[in-house]
């Protein structure tokens, strides 16, 4: 039985692989804490909408992440919205300490995604929250009718232009490359906006403004050309990046600083497993991320169990 402190099973992330992990435990009959920093949902929260998650068609990221969270909640597990600080293998026992508190369980699962990657060019840091956004379902509307700016070419930043396309007056897609490397329907979306335009082989070299937002410069990647784009919002949407080093090093991380782990969900230390984004793998998406939760649980099941057996 757990105590305020102490659980058979502590879930790091509220996204999806956290939440179904949390399913997965609690109908195992394993006492479970979810601990989530940020919003619960992780990025799917942010979301503007979502195609391909079976038995959901054309859905928001909103409306699932809430669904998910809803389903939890409804078996009774704790949420506690503390950040993560560290963790350490005590042996039969691992312990989490957080903003508030610490905690001990005997089986840690990690789950807690990724992070918006950043440009590093001057401004940015500076205008954040001033025009500068890293979540266009977030803030768009506060950009109704104005100008904006989008950093990057796959599916996040394609998709947020075209969300923005909708609300803005004008949006500039910024990409390195020659060809934008997003899916063929979402660049197919894109190309028929006439407020969207492309703009290749281009990247943001700095964020320019006062109290706000006032334009970018763009400079070529061929031709290193400059220019001076007035926008009154920025949104970056470059990539993702793992932010797993306070879990070292009680746990081994690749070069990247994915959590080294396969599809067992098992990193390398006994007792403790991995789910979603953070690990590593050869697919991101909200499918596998809730496979790697239902994965995860099982496997801290099974550990547990052999523990007792051990006792």
């Amino acid at each position: 039985m757990a105590n305020s402190l102490s659980y058979d099973v502590i879930i790091v992330g509220a996204g999806p692989a956290g939440l179904t992990a949390a399913i997965y435990s609690v109908r195992a009959g394993l006492s479970t804490l979810i601990l989530e920093g940020q919003q619960v949902g992780g990025q799917v929260a942010i979301s503007a909408e979502i195609e391909n998650y079976p038995g959901a068609p054309r859905t928001t990221g909103w409306q699932l992440a809430s669904a998910m969270d809803r389903q939890v909640r409804d078996m009774a597990v704790p949420i506690r919205h503390e950040a993560v600080r560290a963790i350490a293998d005590l042996g039969r026992k691992k312990q989490v300490v957080t903003t508030a508190d610490t905690y001990t369980a005997g089986a840690l699962i990690l789950a807690n995604g990724v992070k918006r990657r950043k440009l590093g060019c001057p401004g940015e840091e500076a205008l954040f929250g001033r025009g500068v956004s890293y979540c266009a379902t977030c803030d768009g509307a506060f950009f109704r009718g104005r100008d904006t700016a989008v950093a990057g070419g796959g599916n996040t930043a394609v998709e947020d232009a075209v969300y923005l396309a909708g609300l803005c007056r004008s949006v500039h897609l910024i990409y390195r490359r020659e060809e934008l490397t997003a899916q063929k329907p979402l660049i197919a979306a894109a190309k028929s906006r006439e407020n969207l335009y492309l703009h290749p082989c281009t990247q943001i070299a700095a964020i320019r403004g006062g109290e706000a937002v006032e334009a970018v410069v763009l400079t070529g990647t061929q031709d290193k050309s400059e220019t001076v784009l007035p926008v009154s919002g920025v949104f970056i949407a470059i990539g993702l990046e793992p932010d797993n080093g306070i879990f070292a090093p009680a746990v081994a991380l690749d070069a990247a600083g994915y959590l080294l782990a396969g599809e067992d969900c098992k990193t390398s230390c006994p007792g403790i497993f991995c789910a979603g984004d953070a690990r590593t793998k050869p697919l991101r998406q909200i499918v596998t991320a809730a496979s790697d939760g239902a994965v995860a649980a099982m496997q801290a099941e099974r550990y547990l169990a052999a523990l007792d057996s051990e006792a």
